[in-house]
Parts: C-alpha cells; structure tokens; sequence
C-alpha cells in the first residue's frame, strides 16, 4: 500500500490495448441493449461486469415494463437536475422509513466512538471514529428510497448502549434535517442537505451536510466529510450502490486527520466495496495504515512514513459487520428493524415521529394503496400548512434545533448550520423523572405535527 499521493502506473503496452478493447466491448453491448430497448443514453451497469446477459440484465429490476416506459417519459426532462424534491414518486420504490430514521443508523456501531473516547493513543482514536463513520455503509447499500420527512417531523431513540438520539426536519425546501445524540462518551452532531443529480438510469447523491463529534473524555472534536454516492439502474437493472471517493475524518483540536478511498466497482466487481487509506500526524505523516472493505470489516495496522507497515507488526480487525437477515424483504439489518419499531421509542413518544406516520406504517404492514394514499394526503396538508405560513407572513421555527445563522462550505456546496439547542434533554428528563404523567401507549399516538388546525380544510 502506497502513500495517500500515489497513482497506479500506467504500464502501457498489452495489458492496457487489452484493458481499452474491453471496455470498448462493454460500452457498445450496452449501447446496443439501450438502442434494442429504445432508450439510448441510459447505461445499464451489472456491479459483477458480465456482458453475456446484458438484455437480460437491462430487463430487470423492479419496475414493469409499462412502469418503466411512463417513469421514463416523466423523468427525461430531469436529467442533469437536482430531484431532491421536484418529483413526487409511488410508493412502490420506497422502504417504510424516512430520511430522518436512517441518519439514526449510524448509531450501530457507537461503541466504536466510546472505545475511541477510551483511547489514549490519538491515532487509534481517529482508526476507531472513522470505522464508526464506515459502518452505516452496509445499510447505506439499500436501494430502496426512504420517504421525504415532512416539515417538522422528529425521529427519537432511546434504549441503545446509553445513547438519545433527536432528529428533525428543520427545511422543506430545501430539504433539510439535523439530528444530536449523546451519551456519556460523546455527543453527536449534524446538519444534512442532500443535493442530487438524475443522469437517467442513475442518480449521483452529494452529502452536503456538516457533521460534529466530541468525545467527551479526550477532549477532542472530530470533523467528517463523507464521499458521494451513486445509485445505478434505477429504471433498468438490478439497482445498486456504489460511494466512490475519498471520506475525510478531521481532529479539529490536533490537525491529525484520516483519509480514506473508497474505491470505485470496476470490472466483473474488482474492488467493489474496498477502502483503503492513512491515519496522519498534524504534520501529515502516515502513522497507520486502514484497509478493509465497507460491508465487512475494517483493520489497522501501524506504518513508516512511507507507508509500509512496520516489521514485527499485524493487521489489527477494529470492525465488523453484524449477521443481517437473510431474504429480507426491505434488505434491512436487524438494527433497522429495531429503528422502525417502538423497542427503541421513548415513554410519551413525540406525535412528530416518522414512525406514527401513516403511510409508512401502511407500507410496512404490505399495503401499497393505503401508503400512497396517506403519502399523498400528508404532502397536500403540507402544502396547505404553507400557503397558511405565507398568507399570515410567518416563518416555520423548528422546535429542537435553532439556525445558527452560520453558512459553511463543503465540497459540494454551502451549508446553513443548524446546532442543537438542548431542549429536548430537558423535554425528556421531565417525562421520564414525572410520576404524574400517564403511562401511554406509542402505538396509539395520532401523528400530528401540523401548526395549523385549520390546514386539514385547505
């Protein structure tokens, strides 16, 4: 393994003639699929790289073929914009969680952040938080689409290893969440704005977003800047995830930094899944050496400052993934499961949680018509809420988190910074420390998040 700068030499020659006239091969297979199909443009993409069923391959997925062709003729017009929230798509391509419930997946594994907080060596610390950071990747390999939030809409969990966990939907347009979790090790914070590019049978997801982490014992404060995300087949294919790029976990308090490439699916699946990278010093010197692969495991090993690793030495496993379910309907780990049901839910649930809404309940009990007839319903009342907002001049104010007025840049865009204000903690701990309020039960609580009454009528 070479250092952070290093580039693959190009050997020339016979193996690359060989490489190029491949890849030519493959590009005019599909090419020539599209054409037979009648949607030239649109690349279909097998993650394992055969060719010899590609019209097969291009006819999969889990669209029919009159679904495709009305998707398509509505989606075209997209290509090269941001979808984040322009188009209002059936439930039949969605799992029954929201965006807000999935950023409360990276909590899995915050134990790693606890050993991290635990660590007296500081590169260790930064080997230890950023698997933290990696680990959600095998959730993130879903190709299902969660639900949009609506404005206002919170996701709590309780009863994990200690930790709280708030997120809320703070900004419809655009769409906006920010979530805080803490426990007695760390305290963690985000603002996340998703901007996205439809190129079609694709769609390119940019994390912009700011994420914080503290750990309380050391004293440190840790940045990350994720890589980007691609959905490929979303109209013709088996879909599926590929996040190539560099991910970026910074120790604001001590300029030591990790960087770590995922690397892109190449042919017939060649270092699908891989990462690979370096802990450094503040005066960028590998200290050690990180390699596994995101939907498996991640160790470490300590290096030289060429980057090799040290003699007398060993690979060191710091993660691993969990068993999952096997067959599962949604492609959920048990972890989601435990997500979406009320064994993670606080006493007195907020009426605000994503899991009290309607049409995400109806799509996990397997009923599609009720899910988009409720989805439907509930963006109407948002709309309505809206048109009420703006007739009295008022503005949305979300009730957890306060807008800092700070905007910060990222790759991919600037961020309106949203810091978690604390009244949820004391929201909570007068719940749970009151004798006098009544034991209810979560399943019966209406979601209910509207600020207008009278919005139900528009």
């Amino acid at each position: 393994m070479g250092s952070k700068d290093e580039k693959p030499a190009s050997s020339g020659g016979f193996f690359s003639a060989i490489t190029s006239s491949v890849r030519n091969w493959g590009s005019a297979v599909h090419k020539s699929v599209n054409g037979l199909l009648g949607y030239e443009g649109l690349e279909v993409i097998n993650p394992e790289g055969g060719t010899d069923d590609a019209e097969e391959e291009a006819h999969r997925g889990r669209w029919k073929q009159e679904e495709r062709d009305s998707y398509w003729r509505m989606m075209q017009k997209y290509i090269g914009s941001d979808v984040t929230s322009m188009v209002t798509l059936p439930v039949i391509i969605f799992e029954p969680m929201t965006m807000i419930q999935k950023m409360a997946e990276l909590m899995e594994y915050s134990h790693l952040l606890d050993l991290a907080d635990e660590c007296e060596d500081p590169y260790m610390r930064l080997v230890y938080s950023s698997s933290w950071a990696i680990s959600v990747y095998y959730a993130y390999q879903r190709t299902w689409k969660p639900f949009n939030p609506i404005l206002g809409e919170t996701y709590e969990m309780v009863n994990h290893g200690g930790l709280t966990f708030i997120s809320e939907q703070v900004s419809h347009h655009p769409p906006m969440g920010a979530g805080h979790a803490e426990n007695d090790h760390f305290s963690y914070d985000i603002t996340s704005k998703l901007k996205t590019k439809f190129l079609g049978n694709s769609v390119e997801v940019y994390p912009v977003g700011r994420t914080r982490v503290k750990l309380k014992k050391a004293g440190v404060v840790l940045d990350l800047v994720p890589p980007p995300t691609k959905v490929n087949n979303l109209i013709f294919g088996r879909t599926w995830v590929d996040s190539p790029g560099e991910m970026i976990m910074t120790n604001l308090t001590t300029g030591d930094k990790v960087v770590l490439y995922f690397q892109p699916c190449g042919w017939f699946g060649a270092e699908r899944y891989e990462v690979d990278g370096y802990v450094y010093s503040a005066e960028e010197e590998p200290k050690i050496l990180m390699t596994g692969k995101w939907n498996e495991s991640m160790s470490c090993q300590p290096c030289d400052q060429e980057g090799e690793p040290l003699p007398g030495t060993e690979l060191k496993e710091v993660w691993r993934v969990a068993a999952a379910p096997e067959k599962d309907k949604f492609q959920y780990t048990y972890f989601a499961h435990k997500i979406n049901s009320f064994e993670t839910a606080p006493k007195k649930l907020l009426a605000s949680d994503s899991r009290l809404r309607p049409d995400r309940y109806a799509l996990e009990k397997g009923d599609l018509g009720k899910s988009g007839a409720e989805k439907t319903r509930l963006e109407e009342r948002q709309r309505a809420e809206k048109r009420i907002r703006e007739a009295r001049g008022e503005q949305f104010t979300p009730r957890w988190f306060n807008m800092t007025g700070e905007v910060t840049p990222t790759p991919w865009g600037d961020l309106e910074v949203y810091e978690y204000n604390g009244k949820y903690t004391e929201h909570r701990a007068r719940i749970d420390n009151s004798d006098s309020i009544d034991e209810v039960d979560n399943t019966s609580i209406e979601f209910n998040l509207w600020q207008y009454s009278d919005s139900a009528s528009h």
